[in-house]
């Protein structure tokens, strides 16, 4: 599975104080931690910065390029950031994140994808909001697709399906119509690739809960054909079970989720674990958080 790292963000206290502040030194040093932990992106979430966008990402972009060959997903609402981005961008091919299913983001950043040959994620937040469920997700998903491939002539795998993580203490039936969407995704988008803002699904629960709802999450998405994930770049863990490392655990998570029998007496506290937080996640168990103490 493809890694994009999230974590140079704007919302960080550290990162979004250096990104407001130009500081070169501490962005790179992040930079090269989100390299030497195998990340196959590095995102650049500068938010949507309305007057300052267009320079900060002229900036930014450079800066990054300075210390690693990555390529970048550019990550702003503000669509003169993210030209300035791909002007600036000169190692590999960009990542536009994202482009909505609403008319004006995609009549504005299609072309610009097409343009300076991007690719993009499609992020299927339609003119209504959220879609209700996997049907929606699917007529929102064969939409951009069809507009995309058809009017721009840009190739289906440049194209980068989010059919958008809710978190899991808010939305369980949510999480559910993702993993429905996943199992029909490649007969709606043939030959598209597929990624998910992953750490959405523990964004609220306690921080030291964080980490295993990602996990078990990403191997519930993975079974399904997930083809990259936005993820916490220090999350170690996580990564080598993103690229299957932990067979015996992504065997038990698919246990919960085709309803087999688990023996939990013999399970390790690991393993243990990963069987209650699929429960959850899944929606056999209500959320609650105590829910690795029940």
């Amino acid at each position: 599975m493809k890694l994009i790292g999230e974590n140079l963000n704007i919302m960080s206290k550290k990162y979004g104080k250096a990104l407001k502040e130009k500081d070169a030194k501490t962005l790179q040093e992040l930079a090269v931690q989100q390299a030497e932990a195998g990340m196959d992106w590095i995102d650049l979430n500068i938010g949507p910065a309305g007057k300052t966008g267009e320079e900060l990402m002229t900036w930014l972009v450079p800066v990054v390029h300075e210390v690693v060959d990555l390529p970048l997903a550019l990550d702003t609402s503000n669509i003169k950031a993210i030209e300035a981005g791909l002007k600036a961008h000169k190692k590999g091919r960009p990542l536009i994140n994202s482009i909505m299913v609403r008319p004006e983001r995609m009549d504005a950043l299609l072309p610009l994808a097409a343009q300076y040959d991007a690719d993009f994620v499609g992020l299927l937040w339609g003119p209504e909001g959220m879609p209700r469920d996997e049907n929606e997700r699917g007529a929102l998903c064969a939409e951009l697709v069809f507009k995309a491939t058809g009017e721009f002539g840009i190739a289906p795998e440049r194209i980068y399906i989010d059919p958008i993580q809710t978190p899991v203490n808010v939305q369980q039936i949510q999480i559910l119509s993702v993993l429905e969407f996943m199992k029909m995704f490649q007969d709606i988008a043939l030959g598209c690739r597929s990624t998910i803002g992953l750490s959405n699904v523990s964004n609220g629960p306690p921080e030291h809960l964080r980490s295993i709802l990602n996990q078990v999450m990403v191997v519930l998405l993975k079974r399904h054909g997930l083809y990259s994930a936005i993820v916490d770049c220090f999350d170690t863990m996580l990564h080598e079970v993103a690229r299957g490392k932990y067979p015996e655990l992504e065997a038990l998570v698919c246990k919960v989720e085709d309803g087999e029998p688990i023996d939990m007496g013999s399970l390790s506290k690991q393993e243990a674990d990963y069987v209650k937080t699929a429960k959850v996640i899944l929606g056999h168990n209500l959320y609650s958080d105590s829910w690795l103490e029940i």
